[in-house]
């Protein structure tokens, strides 16, 4: 396994951040330790989730199995960078949330990070991670809140989730302006080959300020991952976001043209779509998010796979990004 710094900062992590949204829904706690143990195994050391987790009934679950898995010992809490996020609120689905029980305030922030601390069974969150901007709340509220934690030790970096650019340049001169705050040191944001708006305004505010970028949805919910073989071949169908990609003419011939440029280089479109990803400026790593130790495996491969020139340029040439900014949409 590769591992670079995250942003600007001292941290060493893993190329691959293991993702673990479907710890729970989707993956029992037992092939969830499994899995995170193959992870780690393999050299794996950044582990990504988010106190909301669970979803519906069971929202912090996700939280919980990585505890329990911690409390197992083994020297599996100090080799992790754990990163869990704040925004949404835990009430139960078709519940209101009461008052501060969601988004950024001081007492919501404060409150969370207890909550998070308590089912992760750890004394510190090693990235917190902001799970959507909050209009209401003012960045100077925020970092009084974050500069008291840091000093408390509960946590040590800050990041930031689905931000655009110009909220990533007035937390950091938010902080900035307050001295001694670090501020946001990554943004985790939606960017893989089909969907690429992120080149103009969020990655370049990223890279100027020194924040690593950590993309979700690598595949595209699926899209990228070889959906069209598998239909085919009598496999999973394709759902969500991928399904309704697909229903769009037009999009389908993109992806079977994406498919059938890897089929000529024999590579896996699912590998490929994150080694892809690997080779783009300003990416600390992709989020891999395996229900099982096989898709695991397949993301380890990506891991190591060399794209040649050629392929990189007929894949730009099935999805061109935006250009640089602000050349995309200006003279």
């Amino acid at each position: 396994m590769k591992y670079t710094q995250l942003g600007r900062t001292g941290l060493k992590v893993s190329r691959l951040v293991l993702g673990t949204m479907n710890f729970g829904p989707q993956t029992d706690e037992a092939d969830s330790h499994a899995i995170m143990d193959a992870a780690l195994d393999a050299g794996i050391n950044f582990f990504d989730t988010a106190n909301v987790y669970g979803w519906g009934e069971n929202k912090g679950r996700t939280e919980t199995i990585i505890g329990n898995w911690f409390a197992q010992g083994g020297g599996r809490r100090d080799k992790v960078v754990i990163a869990t996020k704040v925004y949404g609120n835990m009430a139960l689905d078709g519940e209101a949330p009461w008052p501060n029980h969601d988004k950024l305030s001081a007492l919501n922030i404060r409150r969370a990070v207890d909550a998070s601390l308590k089912r992760l069974q750890t004394d510190h969150i090693d990235l917190y991670q902001f799970h959507h901007i909050d209009r209401n709340t003012p960045f100077e509220e925020i970092w009084q809140a974050i500069d008291t934690l840091v000093q408390q030790g509960k946590i040590l970096y800050v990041g930031s989730s689905n931000f655009p650019g110009y909220k990533i340049a007035q937390a950091n001169e938010a902080a900035a302006r307050r001295g001694g705050t670090i501020g946001l040191v990554s943004e985790q944001c939606l960017y893989n080959l089909f969907e690429r708006r992120a080149e103009m305004e969020v990655i370049p505010a990223a890279q100027d300020y020194g924040l690593g970028v950590i993309p979700w949805s690598p595949l595209h919910g699926g899209l990228l991952g070889g959906v069209i073989k598998k239909e085919v071949q009598g496999g999973r169908r394709a759902s969500g976001r991928a399904a309704d990609t697909l229903a769009d003419p037009a999009r389908r011939a993109q992806i079977q043209s994406y498919e059938d440029l890897l089929d000529k280089h024999g590579v896996e479109p699912g590998e490929a779509a994150l080694a892809w990803l690997l080779t783009r400026p300003g990416v600390t790593g992709p989020i891999v998010g395996p229900r099982t130790a096989e898709q695991l495996e397949s993301a380890l491969r990506a891991a190591e796979l060399e794209l040649s020139e050629e392929l990189l340029t007929g894949l730009d040439e099935i999805f061109p990004g935006p250009g640089p900014s602000p050349e995309a949409f200006a003279w």
